[in-house]
């Protein structure tokens, strides 16, 4: 049977650049897509914008049901999933701000995003933003290559600590969702390093200045194996590393995406799959387990800079007798955004 992967797509009213599906339970059909748009000329502007779009694979439907008008946002994230937790997006902005929004439900419209607190984090630009496990802390990644700790408690956003962390643009952080006192950060400077932060200031646990041969992009924990850590880089490689020999890079596999690896996002029931927005090269699904990471489908219906990418959480759609997944995916200057269907036999 021919199978058509594509659900369906929209355009944004910004450059798109982050898409985020929430992974809280009766609200997996919620997406958020965010925008950045600079104006150029004698006083440049970012501006930036949410939108909360409803999917249903099923009924290929993709429908606006709030947005919101924000500075230009350069990442996002939903707070993870714990017992009697609300859903909560937090967005790092080009102002130098962290915001976070409580999605509240309104009967039939699907619902809004309602800003229940704010910190001015830095005078430079964030760029990356992180929850701990439990939600009680984020991490923000500023471009002046600093690294904020702010704790989150009752609405309450706080800074905890924050220290110089690297020479340039800190595009990655990440906790480690196994041990949340460590914090991973990546930057411009091609350093991909490890802190402790249970110290103020935070002690240096590692830092592996060798090996990305460009800016590191993004950074992210496996879900399912501890020891496992990917990062993405400019270099065009994903990699994938043993967190128990992270000095030595003969424990370090990586394949090349043939475009810069922006985003790396974990499939939330498959062990090893990971979905990347690659940006010059579309986005690619991996399969990360064995000796070599391997690519399973790539995905090239965007027309510029691919960015954004995350899984829909959830039910696994049944596409005839095989089941599929549901992934977003945008692309920045064509403020395009597309829902679809890998074809990638997965089970």
């Amino acid at each position: 049977a021919h199978y058509v992967m594509d659900v369906a797509h929209c355009y944004l009213d910004g450059n798109a650049d982050c898409v985020e599906f929430c992974p809280h339970e009766s609200f997996q059909h919620v997406l958020a897509a965010s925008t950045y748009t600079l104006q150029e000329g004698e006083q440049p502007t970012r501006s930036g914008s949410i939108s909360l779009f409803d999917v249903d694979a099923g009924l290929d439907k993709l429908e606006l049901f709030h947005r919101v008008e924000t500075a230009g946002i350069f990442d996002m994230r939903w707070n993870p999933v714990g017992d009697d937790v609300s859903p909560l997006l937090a967005q790092a902005d080009a102002i130098g701000c962290l915001r976070v929004h409580a999605l509240e439900s309104n009967g039939e419209e699907g619902g809004f995003l309602k800003e229940i607190s704010s910190e001015k984090v830095s005078e430079s630009m964030c760029l990356c933003v992180d929850w701990n496990p439990l939600a009680t802390s984020i991490s923000v990644g500023l471009s002046d290559g600093s690294i904020s700790i702010i704790s989150f408690s009752e609405s309450k956003l706080e800074v905890q600590q924050d220290w110089k962390a690297h020479e340039f643009e800190l595009w990655a952080t990440c906790f480690d969702i196994h041990q949340p006192q460590l914090v991973y950060t990546g930057s411009d400077d091609c350093k991909f390093s490890c802190w402790d932060i249970r110290d103020c200031p935070s002690n240096l646990v590692f830092q592996n200045s060798r090996v990305h041969k460009m800016g590191v992009c993004c950074i992210t924990k496996s879900l399912m194996d501890p020891n496992v850590l990917l990062t993405g880089c400019y270099d065009e490689h994903l990699r994938v590393w043993d967190v128990r020999s992270i000095s030595k890079p003969v424990h370090e596999t990586s394949a090349s995406l043939g475009g810069g690896v922006w985003r790396i996002k974990n499939h939330p029931s498959i062990p090893g799959l990971v979905l990347a927005a690659c940006m010059h090269n579309g986005f690619a699904v991996i399969n990360i387990k064995g000796q070599e990471p391997k690519i399973l489908e790539t995905y090239s219906k965007h027309g510029s800079l691919a960015y954004g990418a995350d899984w829909q959480r959830g039910n696994m759609c049944r596409e005839g007798n095989r089941k599929t997944s549901v992934v977003a995916t945008c692309s920045f200057y064509d403020q395009l955004l597309r829902v679809w269907m890998p074809q990638t036999e997965i089970l």
